[in-house]
């Protein structure tokens, strides 16, 4: 295989090929290019060069496959390709993808494209529960053998994508989007799936955009099931909406995704959505606020990666809603004096060194108003206590009682009062320095 072809919601926009050095380009389709609306493939990749180099398309594609090499070992030897080769593994795998993208193989091309094409194996309780308890099992079972309608997400937990409609599960292929991702429990960390469902209710309680997401069973197996933020139900159908990780819209490879790797830093982020997002003051905000919810509840793996972007017409960005957010509070076989943050917030990487000075040395880097991040922070921090009782009491009341729960709405609140404090304690301090000024 040596050309891949680009699309973004059913329309062509360009080709990867791959040389016999095994060195990839991008070429926009000029139709696409001068189209009235059109949207760059990432911000890596804008529309005013037609064609983009190795490095960048690489990075891009390497970012929509799964962090897991278990699944990348499975798929590269079921597919007869490179576990190395993010060409030749997106040319198995590309046609359900992250965002609107799909990668397809000149001989599938006519079957994407086609209005009827695609079919659905509709899947019973059952079938989802036998699948889940395989995944648990053996976390790069993303599919059965046999399956059709393969899917890439990026990632190390075990994951499979389905459709739901009509209140139905199905297992979609060609041109047919999946519309959620389910996750089943991992030994790692019991209680995971209990764990992000907790935490993306708790951001959106305190007002910050995050996935919907629900604990669903399927006869005896658990899964922590996730409602595609970059699909849209229309008149039309399902519609894929583009989205891309930072990492990929910055052109940095996922290996690079921790600040400490070389990796995007909050500076970064916000630098970027000043100068490309729609809405660029509300979505800073967010952003900051999402950095302080982590800080809050320990949430300890957000890093580039974990942070996207939607692109729409015309190029135009917007935040995406948060998802893979998870505290590291309910696990006991952590070191609380060693657990850090993905990124620095003022300077400081580990969570007991960060104090209400971090955040307004935080403020002053980003030439933000100073007033107005402490208080953001101060805000959040004392919301949490309250929130955190009624989902608490909530995810309980719906069958939920995982004993995780219990400790996760203790352990979290005790920090955020703590955390308060602490920003209480700065701003009495700044202000006490001011007036003495």
């Amino acid at each position: 295989m040596s050309e891949l072809t680009v699309i973004l919601a059913n329309q062509v926009v360009g080709i990867v090929r791959q040389d016999k050095r095994g060195r990839l380009k991008f070429i926009y389709d000029d139709t696409w290019r001068s189209a009235r609306g059109a949207y760059p493939l990432s911000l890596s990749m804008p529309l005013a060069a037609s064609e983009h180099p190795h490095d960048v398309i690489e990075s891009f594609i390497w970012g929509l496959l799964p962090d897991n090499e278990l699944v990348l070992g499975r798929w590269a030897k079921k597919f007869q390709v490179s576990p190395r080769s993010a060409f030749g593994l997106i040319s198995q795998v590309g046609e359900d993808c992250a965002g609107a993208v799909q990668f397809v193989r000149p001989d599938r091309l006519d079957v994407i494209l086609a209005d009827d094409g695609g079919e659905i194996a509709w899947l019973d309780e059952q079938d989802i529960a036998a699948r889940l308890k395989l995944l648990r099992e053996d976390h790069s079972a993303w599919r059965r053998p046999g399956d059709t309608g393969q899917f890439s997400l990026a990632g190390a937990q075990p994951k499979t994508a389905l459709l739901l409609q009509d209140d139905k599960w199905g297992l979609p292929s060609g041109p047919i989007p999946t519309t959620h991702i389910l996750k089943p429990p991992t030994g790692n960390f019991d209680g995971h799936a209990e764990n992000e469902h907790f935490c993306l209710a708790l951001a959106r309680a305190v007002g910050l955009p995050a996935a919907t997401s629900t604990v669903a069973r399927f006869g005896e197996e658990v899964a922590f099931v996730v409602e595609r933020y970059d699909r849209r139900m229309t008149a039309r159908g399902i519609q894929r909406i583009h989205q891309e990780d930072i990492c990929q819209a910055l052109g940095i490879p996922p290996t690079k995704k921790y600040e400490n790797e070389g990796g995007p830093s909050v500076a970064d982020i916000v630098n970027l959505l000043k100068e490309n997002s729609g809405a660029a003051q509300e979505d800073v905000k967010a952003f900051l606020g999402a950095i302080a919810f982590n800080w809050l509840v320990a949430g300890t793996d957000a890093h580039a990666k974990n942070y996207s972007i939607l692109i729409g017409t015309g190029g135009r960005i917007r935040l995406a809603p948060l998802y893979d957010v998870a505290s590291i509070l309910p696990y006991d076989d952590y070191d609380a004096m060693k657990i850090r943050l993905a990124m620095k917030v003022g300077g400081k990487y580990r969570i007991r060194d960060i104090t209400g000075r971090s955040w307004i040395k935080l403020s002053e880097e980003l030439r933000l108003d100073r007033d107005g991040v402490i208080d953001q922070v101060r805000q959040m921090a004392a919301r949490l206590p309250k929130e955190i009782e009624i989902i608490g009491t909530e995810l309980v009341a719906t069958g939920i009682k995982h004993p995780l729960i219990e400790r996760l709405t203790e352990r979290i609140a005790k920090r955020a009062r703590s955390c308060e404090r602490l920003i209480e304690a700065a701003i009495s301090a700044s202000d006490a320095a001011a007036g003495t000024g």
